[in-house]
Parts: C-alpha cells; sequence; structure tokens
C-alpha cells in the first residue's frame, strides 16, 4: 500500500515498459488480437510456463530489481511485479512485507485480494456458461432472476457497464440491518425490495458499475448451481493449476494461510490493517485473490483459447458499443486503449488497501503485473 495507489500503479508500470524496451529478445512477430477477427492463437510452454534463458534477462532484471528496491525503500510500495512476452516470464520478483507487524517478508505464494481484476474471471465465467448454451448474452436478467426490476437490462449490459445500475454499496451500507455482511442472493433481495432508480436508460452510455458485476456473479450462481468460488475452482482454478488463486467472502469463508491484508498507510511510515466491511462479502466485482505467477497462468492459458473459444475471446477483446453505435472502452471484463498505435487490454483495482494491475501489450505480446498491499 502507498500513498497515491492509483497513480504510483501507474508509475510503475511506466518505468517496466521503457526498461523493457531495452531487453534485446523482444519479437513483436507473434503479436495476436489485431482488431479483426480471425484470432491468431498460439501455444504456450508448460508447465506453467517458460521462462527465458537467464543470459537474456539479466540486464532487464537487474535493472527492474533495483528500481523496485528503492521504491519499496523510499516510497513504501510492499508487493509483487512480473513481467512476461510470448508467454514467457522475464522477471518476477516480491518487495517489502506480507505482514508489518511480524516483518514476515513478502514470497512467491503471497495472494493479493485483485480488486477489481476480479471482472475478468466473471466475465469469463460468464462466457463459459454461454459456450455450454445456458445462457444467452442478449437474454434479459429477469429470465433468470424474475423480480428483478430492470426489466431491460441485459446480460451484455452488465459485462459493458451500460446497465446504468444504481451502487449496490450505498445499498449496503444505508439499508443492511443484519450483523453479518450480505452476501450475492441477499444483495439481489435487497435490490428487488428497494427498486432503486436507474442511472440512465441500458445501453444508452457507458458507467464503470460494480453493482452489475455483482449481478453476474450471481446469475453465474443461479444457471450453475454453484457457488461462484466453486465455478471459478471447478472450470478455471483446477484445470489450470492455478494453485494460489481461489474466491475469498468475508464473514463467510475460512482465510487462507497465504492470503494477504490489505494496510492503510498512516504517517511515520505506520501501518494498519484494514479491516472488513458490510461490502466485503459481495464476488463477482472482487474477491478473487491470486498471485503474479497464477495470473500469468491465466494470461496464457486465456490468450491460448484454453479458456473459452477464439470468437468469445475476441468479444472480449474488443471495445464495446452503445445502442447509439458509440464506442466504449470496455470489452468484457477488460479495459480496452490504444497508445502509440498499440492496442491495450488490461484492468487496474483498488479495494481495502490493495492496489492490482494487469495490462497486455498485444502488439508486444507483453503482460505487465503489480499486485501491492
Amino acid at each position: 500500500m502507498v500513498l497515491k495507489e492509483s497513480k504510483n500503479i501507474k508509475y510503475f508500470i511506466v518505468i517496466i515498459f521503457l526498461v523493457f524496451n531495452s531487453f534485446s529478445a523482444t519479437n513483436t512477430n507473434d503479436a495476436i488480437y489485431k482488431d479483426a477477427p480471425p484470432i491468431k492463437t498460439k501455444k504456450v510452454d508448460e508447465p506453467p510456463f517458460g521462462k527465458f534463458p537467464l543470459s537474456s534477462t539479466q540486464n532487464v532484471s537487474k535493472k527492474l530489481d533495483s528500481v523496485f528496491k528503492r521504491l519499496n525503500k523510499r516510497h513504501g510500495f510492499h508487493g509483487s511485479v512480473l513481467v512476461a512476452q510470448n508467454g514467457k516470464l522475464i522477471f518476477n520478483n516480491e518487495y517489502g512485507y506480507a505482514d508489518f507487524k511480524t516483518k514476515t517478508k513478502l514470497n512467491s505464494k503471497s495472494t493479493f485480494q485483485l480488486a477489481s481484476v476480479s471482472k475478468q474471471f466473471t466475465a469469463t465465467a460468464v462466457l463459459i456458461l454461454y459456450e455450454q448454451g445456458l445462457i444467452g448474452l442478449n437474454d434479459p436478467v429477469t429470465e433468470y432472476f424474475p423480480n428483478f426490476p430492470y426489466k431491460e437490462i441485459t446480460i451484455k449490459h452488465l459485462l459493458n457497464h451500460t446497465s446504468g445500475l444504481p451502487k449496490y454499496f450505498w445499498l449496503a451500507e444505508h439499508k443492511w440491518e443484519k450483523q453479518l455482511a450480505p452476501d450475492n442472493s441477499e444483495m439481489i433481495d435487497l435490490m428487488v425490495e428497494y427498486d432503486l432508480p436507474l442511472f440512465f436508460r441500458p445501453g444508452s452510455r457507458f458507467d464503470y458499475s460494480n453493482t452489475g458485476y455483482f449481478v453476474l456473479a450471481s446469475l453465474i450462481e443461479k444457471v450453475s448451481g454453484m457457488e461462484y468460488g466453486l465455478f471459478l475452482d471447478k472450470n478455471i482454478f483446477e484445470p489450470l493449476n492455478m494453485k494460489n488463486s481461489f474466491v475469498y467472502r468475508f464473514q463467510i469463508d475460512s482465510e487462507d494461510e497465504n492470503q494477504l491484508k490489505g494496510y492503510k498507510l498512516y504517517r511515520r511510515r505506520r501501518y494498519a490493517p484494514v479491516t472488513g466491511t458490510v461490502n466485503d462479502a459481495i464476488v463477482g466485482d472482487k474477491n478473487v485473490y491470486s498471485t503474479a505467477e497464477d495470473l500469468l497462468i491465466w494470461v496464457n492459458a486465456l490468450n491460448s483459447c484454453k479458456v473459452i473459444s477464439d470468437t468469445s475471446l475476441y468479444e472480449m477483446y474488443t471495445k464495446g458499443k452503445t445502442k447509439y453505435n458509440r464506442n466504449i472502452p470496455y470489452g468484457y471484463g477488460f479495459r480496452i486503449k490504444n497508445e502509440d498505435s498499440e492496442k491495450i487490454v488490461y484492468h487496474n483495482g483498488k479495494w481495502n488497501g490493495f492496489s492490482t494491475s494487469i495490462k497486455q501489450y498485444t502488439d508486444s505480446d507483453l503482460v505487465i503485473v503489480i499486485l501491492e498491499h
């Protein structure tokens, strides 16, 4: 956890990209995910991912290690950093503490709350159900939750943040009266009970919505008959051998031995753990925990179409549109933008002391993961 988390994450990525430009093994001939189908897929090294020879990465690793040691010492960066290209690992290291009280250091199995980076897992789970013929992306949500008060909203509206749904945070903080935090099904019931007005007509514009992704997770549970975390275990984490990834619901699930707490930084470098809130048993918009190495396994598998088809992957990595045919900067579970003519597929997250980022430069086939707490 650092003082200006979102700005520092962006700063760290710029540093990595600049240092990476000196990496002699850069090869853009295998670039994928252009702006038109079909997608060119490629094999990835197993298990679970390849590594460039030490002789070719030593220079860039030394530079990055020096930078992040300085950032840890001077600016309080405590986290994990990973850089990969063409599915192969270039750099991966941890800096700082897992527990500030005991001074226990971070290691490769320390699991970070991914915050909004969790949304890509929710979107993928929806696409898995779609490919199994169990849902349609243009289906109204009321087909699965008949009492849902917003009849025009479709699954696709939820995926690309064009639903206009009100904020469930406000409902939980102002209308929830029980001692334990609400889970997804209880929050759906609360939305039905209070029927808050929409921010805008569904499909008319883009507005980033945590509510939409908790509703998607609830739909996954309803259609599959499994809890959201179990669905991810059975369909993503276990098949891909992501041994350090799981879903955690505050006050419901037991904590994992490697599960990190988020911290808040006070003056004089004093850190205090951030406690759970009334919003922390809700899953789908957040509450996936993982490691940098597991996320590289995940990206490699996703990009080689081992999880969903190339058609679904193309839709996931393509900007959506409003009903007025205006582009929006979001696909399914990922933000999409262009910098210097290069397509970037990414997501950042910030929640309860955690700041996270996963960023893919698709022309360079470069992946950058930064996790901090």
